[in-house]
């Protein structure tokens, strides 16, 4: 019999541990685009009637240039944090 593997609501799987590359970029980009595009529609136009359905609408085209962008840029992030940054404690050498 097989280990019962862990579920997130109900009877729906984890995804495994090699989707969090994509999956903690994914939930950073919706929630940054998010919170930058409410906060720029808020400075520009004010609390205006249907200004949530216009945000909503533009938070959407942010975030579907947002994802593909943190994606492609994180391994050189990773890069220049390494060169910045000790890592050698979180790391140690084996």
């Amino acid at each position: 019999m097989q280990p019962e593997r862990p579920t997130i609501i109900g009877n729906i799987p984890k995804l495994p541990a090699k989707w969090a590359m994509v999956v903690m970029p994914f939930i950073l980009s919706c929630l940054m685009s998010g919170i930058i595009s409410f906060i720029n529609m808020l400075r520009n136009l004010g609390w205006i009637d249907g200004f949530m359905n216009l945000w909503f609408h533009n938070w959407m085209i942010s975030w579907a240039f947002a994802f593909p962008i943190v994606l492609t840029l994180l391994p050189f992030v990773r890069k220049l944090t390494g060169k910045l940054v000790d890592l050698s404690a979180v790391n140690p050498p084996k």
